[in-house]
């Protein structure tokens, strides 16, 4: 199985850097680097997130990161990460 970034997952990782490094760089530094290694896991079982049903059509899955929420999708042999945000943010 192969990994993907979507360009607005990769917007949220620094977006929420952004948001986190004017409180503490090193803190900012430390969640984005957990949340970019956290798909790695999900490559030897991809179906472990909750299934999202409004995408019924599609294989959208969320996980949840200490307190993020990341958003997948499965297509044939390919993960591709969606969006991610903090579970405080409305969404």
């Amino acid at each position: 199985m192969e990994l993907k970034w979507t360009s607005k997952a990769l917007s949220d990782l620094a977006r929420l850097y952004e948001f986190l490094a004017l409180v503490n760089r090193g803190a900012a530094a430390r969640t984005v680097q957990s949340l970019a290694a956290a798909p790695a896991s999900l490559l030897a079982n991809p179906r472990i997130g909750e299934r999202l049903e409004e995408f019924e059509a599609r294989e959208v899955r969320r996980i949840l990161v200490g307190h993020y929420e990341m958003r997948y999708e499965i297509q044939e042999s390919t993960l591709y990460v969606l969006r991610l945000w903090h579970t405080r943010e409305d969404r």
